[in-house]
């Protein structure tokens, strides 16, 4: 895979560059996408709670990626690509893996400069898709199967909105969200300066920023950032949901006509901001406000539909403009930060490191017990254990400051555990400026660095958004303060007190650049690491049945009836979901009999369903796929059937064999 490295002049004829940073009065181009990219549904560790123990084991939800290009209406060459995924992370191998496709497809027209890919951050995913080994310990190292399917339903998303470019109109709105997140991290939080404070009527993001797409005045797709965590489903969910924005998406999408598998109607994003310190868990103990963890993701997912309908309906303000956009690697190992920034003399970013603050995990999501927020006492257990991975140096822990040090990724041999060259890329759409962020980054320290844009774009732009988490992952984000005080955010602010002026300084480099049309350096390359990837998963090696039963055989057969508001449920003696991820497809269909045919009434991707894989025997191969429906109260009285679709493996030839399994019909009264 070759590394593209590229300023604006690379992606931009010279002739087009005095375009660069001009207003442009009227509409845009705009095209819109979605593809499937949910990954292996069984035996896979997910991403996102870092335990073991969570491993996937079915599909509550689909998994999404929904890609937005916006292109000048006179200069459709300048362009940029917005993808929202629903993701826990979106790792730089999976950028450096979309943007090499996009290469061999349109040559310079979409690179790392003008193409920004953002995750949900839904912690209900399968890992395995980074090629730094942090990310990846819990899924047994590197998952290629996982890999390929994002970069690819990725690729497939910008795709669709490339075909789908033509004239339309962008509007933008903004309102305020209530009663959907809580700051887990209020004692950090309340370290920053009074003044500061008082500016702010909570200690929380209430701001969902929304960009309204129509063409021809017919509805198109929306695209809103809001910061509250996707983590309404517990680590103890082995079901791939997308999480409360996933179910937000669906509403709108459902409630527009989206049709998921042609791929055809409206698209709504659901994107990530500055979360870093924010939970959907209003309880603050990893509960609420619902009484089940699927309600509270109903709840909260809901609440941000209601919002963003909202405001989709009143937005009236057209985005206007011309697009710019810069894009830099930055080695924030050692990144000298000047004192405007930090606040001190001689101040620089450190090696990345993780704190015992880490180690404690959060308010709504505690770590072993022997880990404490805000205590940095240090075990002289964990510190020999950890020292066998990377010794942290004395100068390191001095870099660090109130940290102490837990494992330092970044002195890992041969290659750190984590990444240090970091992608920052600023985007100018119009009125707005998105600030695409590689780390998750708390409401303050959020809040300070968008002031800091927004200052230095003044008379440019009368917006900015954080787009979290975007391009690669590097941890967290806090503030100078809220660092000292040591709990998980700021024990995973992975380089060191001084991370967020850092980045104030870059990104203050680049909105410079945009307002003054100049270029920026491309920074150092980044490390190609494709080659050495290890996993300790064994693939499929064959699938069985029992004696006397054939794949898509019942095993728990359907009622005769059910009352609305009943479960059906039936399974199925099945292969393993490796076999055939069903992409753009399903692994199940619950059928309603009309006029005489068999007609759709739900698959994997819907609410109301619930394909389990269960594994029976190891040694003989076989297994069962339990599929349940919760028959929803405004479901038609009427006959219906379930479907199972599956694939196995023949041991003799290793050749993948799919087959269909279906109840008995059964009425709905």
């Amino acid at each position: 895979m070759k590394i593209i490295r590229t300023s604006i002049r690379r992606i931009v004829p010279a002739a087009l560059l005095a375009c660069v940073g001009v207003t442009q009065a009227g509409d845009f181009q705009i095209g819109r996408g979605i593809h499937d990219i949910t990954g292996p549904a069984a035996e896979v560790g997910m991403l996102g709670y870092a335990d073991l123990e969570q491993i996937s084991s079915g599909i509550h939800t689909r998994l999404h990626a929904r890609a937005f290009i916006i292109a000048e209406n006179d200069n459709i060459n300048q362009r940029v690509v917005m993808v929202s995924a629903d993701l826990g992370m979106l790792t730089q191998s999976v950028k450096q893996g979309v943007v090499a496709k996009l290469k061999q497809k349109y040559g310079d027209l979409y690179l790392d400069a003008n193409v920004m890919l953002s995750p949900t951050h839904t912690h209900s995913g399968p890992g395995g898709l980074s090629h730094y080994a942090l990310t990846n310990l819990t899924s047994l190292g590197y998952i290629e199967q996982n890999y390929h399917a994002v970069v690819d339903g990725i690729v497939a998303a910008i795709d669709q909105a490339h075909q789908e470019l033509s004239p339309g109109e962008i509007k933008i709105n903004q309102g305020e969200l209530y009663n959907v997140s809580v700051n887990r991290s209020d004692e950090a939080y309340q370290a920053n300066p009074a003044a500061e404070k008082s500016r702010y009527d909570d200690n929380v993001e209430h701001s969902m920023t929304l960009l309204k797409f129509t063409k021809n005045s017919q509805d198109y797709a929306q695209w809103n950032w809001f910061p509250v965590h996707p983590v309404s489903m517990s680590s103890s969910n082995t079901l791939i949901s997308a999480d409360n924005k996933g179910y937000a998406s669906y509403l709108f999408e459902r409630d527009m006509g989206l049709d998921y598998l042609s791929k055809q109607g409206f698209v709504a994003a659901f994107a990530q901001a500055n979360a870093g310190d924010v939970s959907p868990n209003l309880n603050l103990d990893g509960t609420g406000p619902g009484s089940t963890e699927l309600e509270s993701t109903q709840i909260i997912g809901q609440r941000q539909y209601d919002k963003a309908k909202a405001l989709y309906l009143s937005a009236s303000q057209p985005l206007g403009g011309d697009i710019s956009y810069r894009h830099t690697f930055v080695d924030f190992s050692k990144l000298a930060v000047a004192s405007e920034y930090s606040g001190e003399s001689a101040s620089s970013t450190c090696d990345a490191a993780l704190g015992y603050a880490f180690a404690a995990g959060t308010e709504d999501g505690k770590g072993p017990d022997w880990f404490h927020e805000g205590d940095n006492s240090a075990n002289p257990l964990f510190t020999m254990v950890t020292s066998l991975i990377a010794v942290a140096p004395d100068s390191l822990r001095e870099c660090h400051a109130e940290k102490e040090i837990l494992l330092a990724t970044g002195l890992v041999e041969p290659v750190p555990w984590t990444p240090d060259v970091l992608p920052l890329q600023l985007l100018k759409i119009g009125r707005l400026a998105v600030v695409a962020l590689p780390s998750e980054i708390t409401t303050m320290a959020g809040r300070r660095l968008m002031a800091t844009v927004q200052a230095e774009l003044a008379g440019e732009v009368d917006h900015v958004v954080l787009s979290g988490l975007a391009n690669t992952y590097a941890g967290y984000v806090s503030t100078r303060e809220e660092y000292a005080a040591q709990h998980y955010e700021g024990g995973h602010t992975i380089f060191g007190p001084h991370t967020l002026a850092g980045y104030q300084q870059e990104f203050t480099k680049l909105a410079r650049a945009i307002k003054q049309n100049t270029q920026v350096e491309a920074g150092p390359a980044l490390r190609e690491l494709a080659d050495q990837q290890l996993t300790f998963q064994t693939g499929v090696v064959l699938d069985n049945t029992p004696i006397f039963t054939s794949f898509g055989d019942v095993h728990q057969q359907v009622n005769s009836s059910y009352g609305k508001g009943q479960t059906a449920f039936v399974s199925f003696w099945t292969g393993h979901p490796k076999n055939d991820l069903k992409t753009q497809s399903t692994y199940l269909e619950v059928q309603r009999k009309v006029a005489g045919n068999w007609q759709k009434v739900a698959d994997d991707n819907d609410w109301e369903t619930f394909y389990r894989w269960k594994r029976i025997d190891p040694v003989w191969g076989s297994s069962r796929a339990e599929i349940s429906w919760n028959i929803p109260a405004d479901a038609p009285s009427g006959e219906y059937r379930i479907l199972h679709y599956g694939a196995y493996k023949n041991g003799w030839t290793g050749n993948i064999h799919r087959f269909t399994g279906k109840s008995k019909s059964f009425s709905v009264n």
